[in-house]
């Protein structure tokens, strides 16, 4: 039961990742459009290649490595994001219960 809730809690952190990156484009742009270029653009763009690389159902499977350096930029850059976006105590929390969680996939093999 421990193990189910560690995966749904990688889901939450997958979905609370590209809202953060969201966050970051809309208050990051100077423009209305830039704004909406980088607030929906920059998840979406995260999200497909998410999706064809490194989600459980993706089409191309990585080799380990590959994966985790992946894994490293698609979950550390919302924590940057963050912090770019003055939000420091969520930039932390957010990369301390990713690397737990992570942590956590790895000793389970998840």
């Amino acid at each position: 039961m421990i193990k189910s809730a560690n995966l749904a809690l990688r889901f939450f952190l997958e979905l609370c990742g590209l809202a953060a990156l969201g966050y970051w484009g809309f208050h990051t742009g100077k423009e209305p459009v830039t704004k909406s270029a980088l607030g929906i653009g920059t998840p979406l763009l995260i999200a497909i290649v998410w999706a064809m690389l490194g989600s459980p159902g993706a089409p191309v499977k990585l080799s380990f490595p590959l994966r985790l350096l992946l894994e490293l930029v698609v979950f550390g850059m919302p924590a940057i994001a963050l912090y770019a976006a003055g939000k420091l105590g969520l930039a932390v929390t957010y990369g301390i219960v990713v690397v737990i969680n992570r942590i956590l996939m790895f000793i389970w093999q998840q």
